[in-house]
């Protein structure tokens, strides 16, 4: 099931990154002075009270036509347009403004759930400085302070209540996978290939794609659900021509499949935006397919396959136990459809694969008799025991002396031994560290 969705929006300068920092507990969004240094949007996965939810910070609305308003605010508007909860800012020092005047407007228009936080109410003397935001008709403010984190226990109580109570249906949907990518890679092409039939408008302009589309059937008598990540068209508009981050929807989609689909365009070749949407998937730690389509556009292919893979390695460090995948959506046939399904089927073994305890247990030591954890942080991390904990990735608890002390090279080192004892293909290996006590 995808994560409800939370959107902070405000003007510039009024302490929206703060905000989401304080809110998803880091500093992961840059915080300057300067008006208007987050463009893009921000997203980040947290929880509070065990309850988890995304998170995504926007740029700031203005009235006034500055250099890239436009798109902050078209961007702003798809954040809106998905979040189930949005957290508007204001500044409490300054007072209101018409560009909190124009949100408003905005959000009175998207008829979202609305948190008003009055931000920058760094002490009592000026819990007065809220009232005037009555004037927004948006319910009553929320006073905080986003550098000292005053409030911030309040607005996530709120957030917590808003958010919506999705009652999960289980469904038999046997192997879930999304497929995502940049627009214009060949995702709604592929899709239809893959369920043999047209299921979803195939066009050369980008974003047109306009929900997540899911769909179960069977093939050679296994079941599958595939969900078509959205692009960004809305109401007419090609809404994001930035291509830093991908589709907000897709981020819903990778959190309902097993298994994520990247596709890449062989003739762009890799992109700085490709990282930004697998980042999502591997946050997410779901399995991962990687699949290079337009490959009829290459001329040497073979060559083309030995430059690609070594600049893959390159590119995405730590990726190296993904299967690559070249294809070409115009020249499909069964034989290309069938090398997907397996590895499709490949990577979900692995992604649900179950070691006994003993067997895990000889591997962790022996790598140890082979290879000692080393002096870090001011003593030497031992392992005593191991024990998968759950599936999906697999994860693994190792009770240690102390966590402090593990070096995060060891832990590369142990995932390197376990692929080498299983075939673990595509599925992330999660190591999880537990003071023995």
């Amino acid at each position: 099931m995808s994560l409800p969705l939370v959107a902070v929006v405000g003007s510039p300068s009024v302490g929206k990154s703060t905000i989401f920092n304080r809110i998803i507990g880091e500093k992961k969004a840059i915080v300057e002075e300067t008006r208007g240094v987050t463009r893009d949007r921000l997203y980040a996965r947290t929880k509070w009270l065990t309850v988890p939810f995304n998170v995504v910070d926007t740029g700031g609305i203005e009235v006034e036509n500055k250099p890239f308003q436009e798109q902050i605010r078209i961007q702003a508007q798809i954040a809106i347009d998905e979040a189930d909860v949005v957290v508007f800012v204001v500044d409490g020092k300054i007072g209101l403004s018409e560009d909190d005047r124009l949100i408003a407007k905005m959000l009175q228009k998207a008829n979202k759930k609305t948190i008003l936080v009055v931000n920058k109410i760094d002490n009592i003397d000026q819990i007065a400085n809220i009232y005037e935001f009555y004037a927004l008709s948006l319910g009553d403010p929320i006073a905080t302070s986003g550098e000292h984190g005053i409030g911030i226990g309040d607005l996530l109580d709120k957030i917590i209540e808003l958010l919506p109570r999705e009652i999960e249906v289980k469904e038999e949907k046997g192997i879930s996978f999304s497929l995502i990518g940049r627009p214009n890679v060949g995702k709604s092409s592929l899709f239809n290939r893959l369920i043999s039939q047209d299921r979803v408008i195939v066009s050369n302009i980008e974003g047109t794609t306009r929900d997540s589309i899911d769909t179960t059937f069977t093939y050679k008598d296994k079941l599958y659900s595939v969900i078509d990540t959205a692009g960004l068209k809305k109401r007419g508009k090609i809404y994001e021509s930035v291509d830093k981050y991908a589709a907000l929807r897709a981020l819903r989609s990778i959190d309902k499949s097993d298994i994520a689909l990247l596709l890449i365009d062989g003739k762009d070749g890799i992109r700085e935006q490709d990282k930004h949407v697998v980042g999502y998937a591997i946050e997410a730690k779901k399995a991962i397919i990687v699949i290079i389509n337009k490959c009829d556009l290459i001329e040497d292919l073979n060559e083309f396959k030995k430059e690609f893979k070594e600049k893959f390695t390159t590119e995405f460090k730590f990726l190296d136990y993904v299967p690559l995948i070249f294809i070409s959506t115009v020249k499909f046939n069964d034989k290309v459809k069938d090398e997907i399904f397996k590895a499709i089927d490949q990577v979900y073994e692995s992604y649900t694969f179950q070691i006994k305890t003993p067997v895990l247990n000889d591997i962790i030591q022996e790598a140890q008799m082979m290879n000692e954890t080393p002096n870090f942080n001011g003593g030497r991390c031992r392992i005593y025991y191991a024990q998968q904990i759950s599936s999906k990735p697999l994860t693994i608890a190792l009770f240690v002396n102390e966590p402090t002390w593990m070096h995060f090279s060891y832990l590369r080192y142990l995932e390197n031994r376990l692929r080498e004892s299983f075939e673990l293909i595509g599925s992330p290996i999660n190591l999880v560290l537990r003071k023995r006590k």
